[in-house]
């Protein structure tokens, strides 16, 4: 069928996706997870076919440092600095008429 992907490339997407956590409440139904966040929270991982235990955090803070690390803090000489008016004169839809 000319309208099918090739099994490889089919196969890299389906292996990239291994290995991604998420966090869900360890008690009660499934929620958000921004839903109670002083309550306790597992970490669960994509082992390609289902989602497994990894961990069990304290609440949702301590959730999201397991799954999201914190990146390297940028010092603020390294930081661009942002432009002194970031409106600038124009005629969008959003901007009054003078």
């Amino acid at each position: 069928m000319p309208d099918e992907e090739p099994l490889s490339d089919y196969m890299a997407r389906r292996e990239a996706r291994i290995g991604r956590m998420r966090i869900v409440h360890a008690y009660g139904p499934r929620r958000g997870e921004h839903v109670d966040p002083g309550q306790p929270r597992l970490v669960e991982r994509w082992n390609g076919s289902s989602w497994e235990f990894f961990t069990m955090a304290d609440n949702l803070t301590h959730a999201r440092r397991i799954v999201r690390p914190p990146t390297e803090q940028v010092s603020r000489e390294e930081t661009p600095e942002p432009p002194a008016n970031p409106l600038v004169p124009g005629r969008g839809r959003h901007r009054k008429p003078r």
